[in-house]
């Protein structure tokens, strides 16, 4: 585990995706010229080993590869964290988390909805906690609330709990609601727990109540603005407003074919990674998808000229 020095740190940190080659396997070659371009974007560290990565359709060796990989290729030039939570069973979960933190990660990412199902109660959720934190009392936390197989939330009360422990410094939260958001920020406080907002609509508000930057898909496509609008909010807080305006209409394409159609931005940047998946085919990124690609990068560009 590397030393955190105590805290996170604060800004963008994207959620990375994974290139496969043609016949299916990780492809390391794209992954390190995609590391290279995460860096040279601006970014502040990588989120690995995430939904984005694709990481329940990988095996645990391959979830522990990829996990050493983007620490060893990253040079300690930016940190990194990594989840890979995702198997049901206590046993498998502790084997899971023993292995990838062992990589020289910051933090594990716990996976919200793996310590309960969707109707059981947070009482429950917070006895299987506790009995992660006693059996890899080495290991510093974060928590993500991935929509999948179901989202999670976790309340401002059990995130308070989460704080006290001191194990804990890292939430990608996906609540996408300011006033969820601001109630969780006031319940952590103080502590050494920072909220990164996952949704772009809501980012520069989620900001300005405290939270510590921003952890989502969109880093795909362009990290760098996020970068420059986490930079501008107190000193050009109007031009700031302006590139919020164009970050949270911009994160519409998150909805169109992810992850081919991050991966299909990604190669216009010159990144030489192919569209394949685990999750989707490439032909499915349409004709008109493409398109749509095409002119949100040259709007992106745009933005950077302009405003």
């Amino acid at each position: 585990m590397a030393e955190t020095n105590g805290s996170i740190a604060d800004g963008v940190w994207p959620t990375m995706v994974t290139p496969f080659a043609d016949n299916g396997e990780i492809d390391y070659g794209g992954l390190e010229h995609l590391i290279e371009w995460y860096i040279g974007q601006g970014v502040n560290g990588l989120f690995a080993v995430c939904q984005s990565s694709e990481m329940f359709y990988l095996s645990l060796e391959e979830r522990v590869r990829l996990a050493a990989f983007v620490v060893e290729r990253s040079r300690g030039r930016v940190p990194v964290i990594a989840s890979g939570h995702v198997s049901d069973r206590a046993e498998d979960q502790i084997e899971e988390i023993k292995r990838i933190a062992a990589t020289g990660i910051e933090a594990f990412v716990l996976v919200s909805n793996r310590l309960a199902a969707a109707d059981q109660p947070e009482e429950l959720w917070k006895e299987r906690a506790e009995a992660i934190l006693r059996q890899v009392p080495d290991v510093s936390f974060g928590i993500y609330e991935c929509p999948y197989p179901y989202k999670r939330l976790l309340s401002p009360e059990l995130l308070r709990w989460c704080a006290d422990t001191g194990r804990f410094l890292f939430l990608k939260d996906t609540c996408c609601d300011a006033s969820q958001i601001a109630a969780k920020l006031d319940a952590v406080r103080g502590s050494r727990l920072k909220l990164f907002n996952a949704n772009a609509a809501t980012l520069l508000e989620s900001l300005a109540l405290g939270a510590s930057g921003f952890s989502g898909v969109m880093a795909n496509f362009h990290a760098d603005l996020y970068v420059s609008m986490l930079a501008l909010r107190e000193r050009e807080p109007e031009r700031a407003a302006r590139l919020q305006n164009f970050l949270g209409l911009a994160s519409a394409i998150e909805r169109q074919y992810y992850p081919v159609n991050a991966k299909f931005h990604l190669q216009l940047e010159g990144v030489p990674i192919g569209l394949n998946s685990r999750t989707a085919k490439p032909e499915g990124l349409t004709v008109a998808m493409r398109e749509e690609i095409r002119q949100l990068r040259a709007t992106a560009q745009w933005v950077r000229e302009t405003v």
